[in-house]
């Protein structure tokens, strides 16, 4: 049963990575992220409803897990999915499902370094591949097409740097789709961590994406300077666009769902190795759907198998 939720959550979170990049070409990242994080919330909302009135039964809370389930929505739904979004967008859905399968890396990191579990010569190898696998995915061979007359103004540009400019570099790698992809699969590797102890205590899948969706969805509305302006972007917001973040709001809302009961009858990290696994759809997705156009190379596909074989080897050792 577990091993079947988690495939379900992984084809779900494949699917929605690419629907993402659709839907990113239509309407910007900022109202989308907050059209499904809202279809989150009103969604599952309606499954705990219904789910109360089948079972007519009351609702038992459990404090110490809801406060987890809340703590994990703020690190997956909030930070995790936006700065996934942002990847997505500035890599393209197979390089960023190629650091997202990394998730499984930082939970071992989380462990040792919070928990004081220790890392072995095979645990360390394994990362090296992890980390060699994800600079091959990512990488972009230099465009020859690019006209050398350009290069003489790109010298002076250089020698006319003040402190400035190169103070601004900082901000540059904050923004740069590596870097977003990397805390994306960091945040969402807390948020397991987090939902894995839960749900050991409070078997309430729904309850726990809801209050974590909800949240998520606070938290967004409080930080952002850009969720006031909301109401009149998505009145002029393409309405395709509007409806595929939806369809993603209700892709990702079911497969954490799934995620989160596979995690009751898996260990936490063999769930996340599986749902996270989006290479191995994205990537022929990215192929076909898409026509190539993020330029698949086979270092793109090498780096991913040597990402999804250093998580195996980690787990299994």
């Amino acid at each position: 049963m577990g091993e079947l939720l988690a495939v379900l959550a992984l084809a779900m979170f494949s699917i929605n990575i690419v629907v993402t990049k659709i839907a990113s070409a239509r309407v910007a990242v900022s109202i989308g992220f907050l059209v499904a994080i809202t279809i989150n919330v009103l969604f599952a909302l309606l499954i705990v409803v219904g789910q109360t009135i089948i079972e007519q039964k009351p609702l038992e809370a459990n404090y110490s897990a809801l406060l987890l389930f809340a703590l994990a929505g703020f690190f997956s739904t909030y930070l995790g999915r936006w700065f996934l979004y942002d990847s997505i967008v500035k890599l393209g859905p197979s390089r960023a499902s190629a650091f997202q399968a990394s998730n499984p890396m930082f939970t071992f990191v989380i462990a040792w370094l919070v928990l004081g579990q220790t890392l072995t010569k095979m645990d360390v190898g394994a990362a090296s591949s992890i980390l060699l696998g994800l600079c091959l995915a990512n990488y972009r061979p230099p465009d020859r097409r690019s006209d050398a007359s350009d290069r003489p103004n790109a010298t002076a540009v250089a020698q006319e740097r003040t402190p400035n400019t190169l103070t601004c570099r900082f901000r540059t790698m904050l923004g740069s789709g590596t870097f977003l992809a990397i805390f994306g699969a960091f945040s969402y590797a807390v948020s397991n961590v987090l939902r894995g102890s839960a749900i050991r205590d409070w078997n309430e899948p729904m309850l726990g994406v809801l209050v974590g969706a909800s949240v998520g969805l606070g938290a967004y509305v409080l930080l952002s300077s850009e969720a006031q302006a909301f109401p009149d972007n998505l009145k002029h917001a393409d309405r395709k666009g509007i409806y595929l973040y939806a369809f993603s709001g209700i892709l990702t809302m079911l497969a954490q769902a799934c995620m989160i009961t596979a995690m009751w009858y898996l260990p936490v990290p063999i769930v996340t190795l599986i749902t996270l696994s989006t290479p191995i759809l994205v990537i022929p997705a990215g192929i076909f759907l898409l026509r190539n156009r993020e330029k698949i190379s086979a270092l793109t596909v090498f780096g991913s198998a040597l990402v999804l074989a250093g998580i195996t080897t980690m787990l299994l050792t």
